[in-house]
C-alpha cells in the first residue's frame, strides 16, 4: 500500500487579522491591505517534501509551492545535497522550471510549430538528472512533439522576469550563462545555472474579492465589421448605464471592448481594422451583482435594433461572477511553522532562514560591440532570426527573444532597444502608473529577456483584456523589422 505524506503550513488565513494589522501593503503597487481577503498562502520550497519522502512517504500531497519544488524536492532527496549547495539546488530548480509546464518543454507553443509532428500525442518532458546537477530533457519514445535546444530554450525564458535574480524559496537563481546542447534528436543536456542565497521571506499569494464582473460576446459579420461591432458595444454600455441610473445604482466601475478578430491585441500595429467578421468581446464590472444582471439581460438587444449583421451568440446570457484579484507580500521565513505529517507521525520542518541573499553580487554579462559586416542590408521581421516565448508576471508580461544563430544576435540587440519595444507595445501600458521596460542578457543560449512591467491590466483573474496570461506578446513581436546585413543571411 502506498504511502502518502502531506505538507502544511502554507496556509495563513487564521492569522488574517493580525497580519492585516501590520500595516501590510501590497508588494508591487503599495495598495492597502484588502477587506474581502479569500485566501492567503505561503509558496513553500523543496525542502518539506524531500523531508516526507525521508519519512518513507511514495506520495506527498504538498501545499502551496513553488512550480520548481515539485521536481528540486526528489531530488534532494535522492542526492542529499546540502541546503547551501547553491549551483546543485539552482540546476535542480532549472530542471523543475523546464518541467514545470509539461509539453512546453517538448515543443508545445513552439515558435516553429510547423516543424513539430504528432500534438494529438505529443510526449511530456522525461529529465535523466546527475548529481552534478546537469540533466538530460527527453521524452518518452513514440511520442510526438519535438525536444531541441530552441523547444527548452524557450520553456526556460517562460514567465522569467531577471533571469539572474530568479528568487526561489531555496535559492536564487542565475541562467544567464546556462548551456541548452543538442544530445541526440530526442535529447538535450543542460547545464550552467548559477545559485546564489535564497532570501529570509516567502512570497505570499492572497486573494480578495473585489465586485463582481460579467463578459458578452456578439459577434459581427459583414463590411467595417470592427466599427460596427465598437459603436455597437458602446451603445449598450450607454444604454444599460442609464437603466442603472434609473434604478440608483453606480455606474460601471469599469468596462472593455475588444472586437476579436480586428487584432484588437495588436494595438496601433493591427493590419485587420477592415476585418468582415469580429466577435465584439463587452466586459463590465460594478461593485453589485444586482446591477450586472441587467447588462446581462440586455445584451442581446443589439440583434434586432442596431448593428447590421449582428448574430447570436447562443449560449445564454452572460453568467454574474466575482472578480478576485491578487494581493502579495512578503513574510518572515521564521514565522511560518511547516509540518509534514505521515500516518500518525507529523514531524517540524527545519528550513534555513537567514537568508543572504545580495543584489550586488549579481555580475551582469558584458556584451561587447560586434564589429559591422560591411556590404548590403535587408530587413527581415524577427521570427526569420530568432525564436520567441512570452509568459505572464502577475500585471507584468515577458518576452524572451533566442537568436537561431548567435551572430544574429548582435543586430537583434541593435535593434530591439527597451525604448522601441515600450513604443511598440504602447498600447499594453494603458492604465499603468510607471509603465518601464526592462531587457536582460542570457549569453549562454544567445538570448535576451524583455520584462515589460504594469503591461497586463491588472494581470491574471484581475484583468478585463483577453489575453490576461500574455500567449500571445512573442508572437506580436516577432513581426518586427531587424535590418542584417545579406551576406550574414546567405553565408
Amino acid at each position: 500500500m502506498e504511502e502518502i505524506a502531506v505538507i502544511e503550513g502554507d496556509d495563513l488565513m487564521p492569522h488574517a487579522e493580525e497580519l492585516k494589522n501590520r500595516g501590510l501593503t501590497e508588494m508591487y503597487d503599495g495598495s492597502p491591505w484588502p477587506d474581502r481577503m479569500l485566501s492567503m498562502n505561503a509558496y513553500l520550497g523543496a525542502v518539506p517534501i524531500a523531508e516526507a519522502l525521508a519519512m518513507g512517504a511514495d506520495i506527498v500531497l504538498t501545499s502551496r509551492v513553488v512550480d520548481s519544488a515539485l521536481t528540486l524536492g526528489p531530488l534532494l532527496y535522492e542526492f542529499g545535497w546540502a541546503d547551501d549547495d547553491y549551483d546543485r539546488l539552482a540546476q535542480g530548480s532549472l530542471a523543475g522550471h523546464i518541467n514545470e509546464c509539461g509539453a512546453q518543454a517538448t515543443g508545445g507553443l513552439h515558435t516553429d510549430w510547423e516543424l513539430v509532428p504528432d500534438w494529438s500525442n505529443i510526449g511530456y518532458p522525461v529529465l535523466e538528472c546527475q548529481d552534478d546537477g546537469t540533466f538530460i530533457v527527453t521524452k518518452p519514445p513514440g511520442t510526438g512533439g519535438l525536444i531541441s535546444a530552441a523547444t527548452v530554450s524557450e520553456q526556460m525564458l517562460y514567465e522569467v522576469g531577471d533571469p539572474q535574480v530568479y528568487l526561489l524559496p531555496d535559492v536564487t537563481c542565475d541562467f544567464s550563462q546556462v548551456k541548452i546542447e543538442q544530445v541526440t534528436s530526442d535529447s538535450v543536456k543542460v547545464s550552467g545555472a548559477i545559485g546564489y542565497p535564497p532570501t529570509d521571506t516567502y512570497k505570499v499569494c492572497a486573494g480578495f474579492q473585489d465586485g463582481y464582473r460579467s463578459i458578452a460576446v456578439l459577434p459581427v459579420i459583414g463590411i467595417d465589421a470592427a466599427r460596427k461591432a465598437e459603436r455597437q458595444a458602446g451603445a449598450i454600455l450607454e444604454r444599460t448605464s442609464a437603466m442603472l441610473q434609473k434604478r440608483n445604482f453606480e455606474d460601471y466601475r469599469s468596462t472593455w471592448i475588444e472586437p476579436i478578430g480586428a487584432e484588437i491585441s495588436y494595438g496601433k500595429n493591427s493590419r485587420a481594422r477592415s476585418t468582415r467578421e469580429v466577435a465584439c468581446r463587452i466586459v463590465v464590472e460594478h461593485d453589485k451583482k444586482e446591477a450586472l444582471t441587467i447588462f446581462a439581460r440586455e445584451i442581446y438587444a443589439p440583434i434586432t435594433s442596431m448593428s447590421p449583421g449582428s448574430t447570436a451568440w447562443h449560449e445564454g446570457r452572460p453568467s454574474v461572477s466575482p472578480v478576485v484579484r491578487l494581493f502579495s507580500f512578503l513574510i518572515p521565513k521564521n514565522e511560518i511553522s511547516i509540518n509534514a505529517i505521515l500516518d500518525q507521525e507529523s514531524r517540524q520542518v527545519t528550513v534555513r532562514a537567514d537568508g543572504g541573499f545580495d543584489f550586488s553580487e549579481i555580475v551582469r554579462p558584458d556584451i561587447p560591440d560586434s564589429e559591422p559586416i560591411p556590404g548590403d542590408m535587408v530587413s527581415l521581421p524577427l521570427i526569420r532570426l530568432a525564436w520567441g516565448r512570452s509568459g505572464d508576471k502577475g500585471d507584468s508580461f515577458n518576452i524572451g527573444i533566442i537568436a537561431r544563430h548567435p551572430g544574429y544576435l548582435p543586430y537583434i540587440r541593435k535593434t530591439l532597444t527597451t525604448e522601441a519595444v515600450r513604443h511598440y507595445f504602447s498600447h499594453v501600458f494603458k492604465g499603468a502608473a510607471n509603465p518601464l521596460v526592462e531587457r536582460f542578457e542570457l549569453p549562454g543560449i544567445h538570448a535576451i529577456n524583455f520584462l515589460l512591467h504594469e503591461s497586463l491590466g491588472g494581470g491574471g483573474m484581475a484583468s478585463m483584456r483577453f489575453d490576461t496570461l500574455a500567449k500571445g506578446m512573442a508572437q506580436q513581436l516577432l513581426d518586427y523589422p531587424i535590418i542584417v546585413p545579406k551576406s550574414l543571411m546567405e553565408g
